[in-house]
């Protein structure tokens, strides 16, 4: 891959395409206001940086409350793969409570995808967050960045995230804001700034 067909966290204008540390906070409070299946389906996205299909395939049996992690069907592969993200454990607890009232091999969400995200959108409408960034996939990208600001290794991340290759999850690693700004701290003191 050519250095100009990487992936990036910027758009065209240079506008991130990604909710940084402040934004997800006033998402996830926002979430908490709307209805119940929208509050968890947005949580759902937000601490797992799952893909918004992947989200709406969730099932009651890829919820493991032993372990606390929701397992995900990787879309973007050629063959089939599973991959098991953990969750705090009230969201398991909300996710739980939604698969009460469903079968065992029925999605926990019956909306098409276009619903699901007007519903994300509303949200990010109600806290606040507008731009490139404010739709289903920031989030997912805000997880990725998330996870570099966290020192997440990298290898845990690409398989949360569902990556088939590393270079993919590397790019998180452009974005590291709170550790970018405390390595220009560094630099300015050492000229005395």
């Amino acid at each position: 891959m050519r250095f100009s067909d990487q992936p990036t966290l910027f758009d065209g204008a240079g506008a991130r395409k990604y909710l940084c540390g402040s934004e997800v906070p006033r998402f996830l409070a926002a979430a908490q206001r709307a209805d119940p299946a929208t509050s968890v389906f947005c949580a759902l996205l937000a601490f797992t940086g799952c893909r918004l299909s992947e989200a709406l395939a969730v099932t009651p049996a890829q919820l493991d409350a032993e372990t606390g992690r929701v397992t995900f069907r990787t879309l973007k592969r050629r063959r089939l793969m599973h991959r098991a993200v953990p969750v705090p454990p009230e969201l398991m607890q909300a996710l739980r409570r939604i698969a009460r009232a469903q079968p065992q091999d029925a999605p926990l969400w019956r909306w098409c995808r276009q619903t699901a995200w007007r519903r994300v959108k509303r949200v990010m409408d109600a806290a606040d967050i507008a731009g490139t960034h404010a739709v289903p996939k920031g989030l997912r990208h805000g997880f990725g960045v998330a996870n570099a600001e966290q020192n997440v290794p990298m290898g845990t991340t690409q398989k949360w995230l569902g990556h088939a290759k590393l270079e993919t999850t590397a790019i998180y690693q452009q974005a590291v804001g709170r550790e970018e700004h405390a390595f220009a701290r560094r630099l300015w003191r050492s000229w005395g700034s």
